[in-house]
Parts: structure tokens; sequence; C-alpha cells
């Protein structure tokens, strides 16, 4: 029996937690859907992913309203995904901030990931029948390559790019003050990496990157905060643990001349056994089988998704 395409069978409502993980910082997080940081400065206050709609967006501005009346001032978008970037226009920020990577990437493939993610999550995008009905993405005021520093008063909020890994343009945001951390999809906790346009070889250099900060906390991508070092130390194992389970097994097929279905049972036969009870793991699974399967063979950047080659691929492994 084949299995509901991507996430398009869970349309149950997820519980919204809102955590303090340092001083003036929060996660907005809903059991394994996607996060958004809010960090308070002196005078206002900036956002760290914007959600997939507007109507998401206010759940987060609602609980920035029970901490604080200050005014949104800055959203920093982590990278270039619909589900992170659409419900921007909410905010209705002066400032938004991508890196120079994300925003080219949004150019190169934006439409496309708009309709693809569409359909492969319907809940993210209840009230929208047709995925042209979906408010267009805010564009980025600012972006940058390496890093930026931004002062909320005096508030210090520092922007880097540490290296590729869920996608080629992520970006961390890092608050000194508290050592926190907001990461996006870098960082996963008991929620699957969507590796669909990973580099699967840089992942765990960034995440090493990211553990050199010996940060206090971290907002991750998906998941729980991750509050105290202990915490975070093991999310950011786990996390290295499921990239690199994932692509080992699918490049020695790959290498070895053998069949993407062939990789598909491989990293089952790895992955299985250790994460086939997180957030989204099923969903995700094909994408990364295919797209590890491409970067063993030598493939760097990875090849658009459309609905179409969504369909196709789930298909041939999911079906």
């Amino acid at each position: 029996m084949s299995k509901q395409f991507a996430s398009a069978g869970d349309m149950s409502e997820k519980k919204i937690s809102f955590t303090e993980i340092g001083k003036d910082l929060w996660a907005f997080t809903a059991e394994g859907d996607p996060n958004t940081g809010v960090i308070i400065g002196d005078d206002s206050v900036m956002i760290v992913e914007a959600q997939a709609t507007p109507e998401l967006a206010n759940k987060v501005i609602e609980k920035v309203r029970s901490v604080t009346d200050k005014p949104i001032s800055h959203l920093v978008l982590t990278h270039y995904h619909a589900v992170r970037v659409l419900g921007a226009a909410a905010y209705k920020a002066p400032t938004v901030i991508m890196s120079q990577k994300a925003r080219s990437m949004v150019v190169e493939r934006g439409a496309e990931d708009r309709e693809s993610e569409f359909m492969r999550f319907p809940r993210l995008f209840m009230g929208y029948d047709n995925v042209n009905d979906i408010p267009p993405l805010t564009w980025p005021t600012t972006t940058f390559n390496d890093r930026m520093t931004v002062y909320l008063g005096k508030r210090r909020v520092d922007l880097r790019f540490l290296g590729r890994a869920h996608t080629a343009g992520d970006i961390v945001i890092h608050v000194p003050d508290a050592n926190v951390m907001f990461t996006g999809d870098i960082v996963e906790y008991h929620s699957a990496c969507y590796c669909g346009d990973g580099h699967f070889n840089d992942w765990p250099t960034t995440l090493e990157a990211i553990r050199s900060f010996d940060v206090e906390a971290i907002a991750p991508g998906r998941g729980d905060a991750l509050v105290g070092k202990d915490m975070v130390g093991k999310a950011l194992t786990n996390t290295a643990d499921f990239v690199s389970s994932t692509y080992r097994p699918v490049a020695r097929i790959a290498q070895g001349g053998g069949s993407l279905k062939e990789a598909w049972d491989a990293c089952r036969a790895e992955c299985d056994p250790k994460f086939k009870d997180y957030a989204i793991y099923e969903h995700c699974l094909p994408f990364n089988v295919a797209r590890a399967y491409d970067e063993a063979l030598g493939i760097d950047t990875p090849r658009i998704w459309t609905a179409e080659r969504d369909a196709r691929m789930w298909a041939d492994l999911q079906g």
C-alpha cells in the first residue's frame, strides 16, 4: 500500500509552545512544524523565520504581544524555503534580511519551491485553495555574504554564514549577551532533517562550527527549544548522525552503480531503527535519498524540485 504523499495526511492541529531560552529571547515551536525565533532588543523586536502564511505568522505575533509591545523592526530569513518565508508580510518589518546566496536561490527556484511545498504541506497552507492565492514573498531589503551585525538598541545580534548544510545559503543568528543561537533547519530536534536541497558532505562541518560557539541554548528549525549545553550538544550530535546515516548507505550504492531504489532500501535499513518515529520522517526520506544519490555522483548543486518531480519521485520510492 502506498503512503500518502509527503505530509498530506497530517492535518491535525499542533500544540504551540512559546519558550524563553535566554533573557528576552523566545522560541515559538509547534510539535515538529517550522519554528520561529523572537529577539527582543531595547527598542524593537527581531523575528527569525516568517512561517508559511500570514495566518500562521499572526499566531507568532500574538505570542510576541504577550511579552512585549515593542515594534517589530527586523525579520531575518535563514533560507529560502516557502514554509519559512511566505508569512513575511504579516510582520510589517521595515528591514528584511537574508544571505545573498539565499536571495539568489529565491530568484532561481523560489516559484517552483512555493508550488512544491504547497502540495507537500497542505495543513500549513490551510485557507488557500490554490498556490497562486498565497501572498507573494516579501523580498529582503538587506543581504550579506559571510557576516553582519544588527544592533537592537544596545543589544547586539550577529548573523553568520558558517557553511552549507540544509541549503547552500543557510545562516545562523547569535545573540552574544545571552550566548543563544537560532539555527534554522541546520539543527533539528526529534524531527527528520529535510535534505532535499542539502549538502551532505558540508553539513557536519557546519554543525561543528555551531558547536564551537558553546552556546547556552538553541532554537532549532523544528522540534523543542534546546536549553542547556547538554541538550544542545546532544541535538548537534543527533543531527550529524541523521545526516551521515542518510548519506553513507546511499553513497555506497550510488557509487557502486546501484539504482535509486536500491539506495532507498539501504537508507531505510540504516535509518529506520533510529529515526522512524521522528516528525516528518516518512515525508523527508524520499527527497533525502534522491539528493544524497545525486551528491554521491558529483552533482554539487541540488536539482530544482517541482510538483511534477515530487510526485514522480514519490511514486517511485514510497509507492
